[in-house]
């Protein structure tokens, strides 16, 4: 009896662990689009990854997690899993869904599906939260500050959940900032874009300003931001001041050191005014950021109508520290 192509595929790379496109092709003995075609039909049912980029490009069998057991969890649970659930494996593998949620399971020696009734009910009581998609900061950010200087504060969803680590977005947040992966970013801005646009129409948006980068990299993510988004929005100029030495904010643990912090180093070089702004940052640690480069816009009187600040994450826990992003 004839193996199928797909077997072959996956029983060559079990065998040899890992192969690009061409060795496969050399090895099935048959063309570099046909093989470009099984390989697609792999990834797209999660039984092998991608690795790496164009010209260099290698597949393997995605991660085994429970060899020989089936997963058994409620259509529902199922259904909420695997939209919510995203996890980075040490290996760099993105695993969504029901099999990424499984492969952590596996990880941290919890039992699957007591775990997964935890989890749903986890993410209901985070639900009560939002409100038209989006989870306010305001009644955190005035206990934190004598002063406000947003009208509004929101995030899309918090950076990470107790016990069961970061959200999909959290995950999606850290490792398209530190890989500078185009691709990871293209998949955040999917996944943000119409809850954005939506709060620009709530709010009558009319200007945004795009809270710049600290640490140099060849990819930025909120120039991304920028560019991916498509907002049509007049652009308010905020500028990073480069220091002798540069100094994070997330290495900052400090209210105050924060707040001196974004003071010191942001310039909102502007002398236009302004209808109502939005401004965007990628999370909300303390909220310093946010609050001082509005400060500044009222200071200098840009702005005739509201701030509101937009952040992709924001911490649970009254504003803490977010260390990693």
């Amino acid at each position: 009896m004839m193996i199928k192509t797909s077997e072959r595929i996956k029983q060559y790379l079990l065998k040899n662990r890992q192969a690009s496109g061409s060795e496969l092709a050399d090895y099935l003995g048959i063309t570099d689009r046909a093989v470009r075609k099984q390989l697609a039909a792999l990834l797209g049912k999660n039984q092998i990854t991608k690795k790496g980029r164009p010209p260099k490009v290698f597949y393997q069998l995605a991660t085994a997690f429970i060899p020989g057991v089936s997963i058994s969890l409620s259509p529902k649970q199922t259904e909420i899993i695997n939209a919510n659930y995203l996890i980075i494996t040490p290996g760099g593998e993105k695993m969504a869904g029901v099999n990424g949620f499984a492969y952590w399971c596996v990880k941290t020696n919890q039992p699957l599906e007591k775990t997964a009734k935890d989890y749903v009910l986890a993410l209901a009581k985070y639900q009560r939260y939002r409100r038209q998609g989006l989870i306010s900061g305001m009644s955190k950010l005035k206990h934190t500050f004598d002063r406000v200087y947003l009208d509004k504060l929101y995030y899309l969803d918090f950076y990470s959940l107790e016990r069961f680590g970061k959200t999909k977005l959290g995950q999606l947040l850290l490792y398209a900032k530190q890989s500078q992966d185009k691709s990871l970013i293209g998949e955040l801005v999917g996944g943000i874009k119409k809850p954005v646009k939506q709060l620009i129409i709530k709010h009558k948006i009319a200007s945004v300003g795009f809270i710049p980068p600290t640490v140099k990299r060849q990819v930025q993510l909120m120039k991304e931001l920028q560019k991916k988004l498509q907002l049509n929005l007049r652009l308010m100029a905020l500028t990073k001041i480069k220091t002798t030495v540069i100094v994070p904010q997330k290495t900052l643990t400090k209210l105050a050191d924060r707040i001196e912090n974004a003071k010191q180093t942001i310039v909102v070089a502007e002398t236009g005014r302004h209808d109502n702004v939005l401004l965007i940052d990628d999370a909300v640690g303390s909220g310093a950021t946010l609050n001082e480069t509005a400060a500044q816009i009222r200071a200098k009187k840009l702005v005739k109508g509201k701030i509101i600040g937009l952040a992709i994450t924001g911490s649970f826990k009254g504003f803490e520290v977010i260390s990693e992003v």
